[in-house]
């Protein structure tokens, strides 16, 4: 890969922000505003978009709570947004197992942040802004190791799919010059 395309992702890693817990809208949003706001948020990522009729599913599936008054707040839109990346690795029931351990031990709050924290941390590694992944947090246990391989899995992906997006872009503007000539 060129030093061009090198440069592009190193922006967008550097670009990458997943909103912290009390960074998300607590407001209640409404289904349609839900996956407005989660599909905006994971763009950069290139990660799948989210439906509503996905969500629906979700929430009949019990991976989320009903949506109280036809509204969704931050434990809701914190839910999805782990929902959407992590199915990019795993099938939704073992993202189900995985909930159950988490709630088991910490708050959606604390669980979420981590995971976010964790996200940016081996995307830097990835993509080669840092020349390592960084130890985060104080606990050792079998179910943080199986979050953190899970989201090296993600962050691979991630990675996997900006090369892919500037490759075909690359290979189109190649092919745009040509047909000009």
């Amino acid at each position: 890969m060129d030093t061009i395309n090198k440069e592009r992702l190193s922006l967008l890693a550097k670009s990458i922000h997943i909103p912290k817990y009390d960074e998300l809208p607590n407001m209640g949003l409404y289904l349609e505003q839900t996956t407005k706001y989660i599909n905006q948020v994971l763009e950069p990522l290139g990660c799948v978009e989210i439906t509503a009729s996905m969500i629906r599913n979700y929430v009949k599936m019990g991976l989320i709570k009903n949506p109280v008054k036809k509204t969704y707040d931050a434990n809701h839109i914190a839910h999805l947004l782990c929902i959407t990346m992590l199915k990019v690795v795993m099938p939704l029931e073992n993202i189900r197992k995985m909930f159950k351990l988490q709630e088991e031990v910490y708050t959606d709050a604390v669980a979420y942040n981590y995971f976010c924290l964790e996200l940016e941390n081996v995307i830097s590694f990835c993509f080669g802004l840092s020349n390592s992944i960084k130890k985060i947090g104080e606990t050792h246990s079998l179910e943080k190791e199986m979050l953190r391989s899970t989201i090296i899995a993600i962050s691979h992906t991630i990675y996997l799919n900006a090369c892919f997006r500037f490759v075909t872009a690359q290979e189109e503007n190649k092919t745009e010059t040509e047909d000009v000539k």
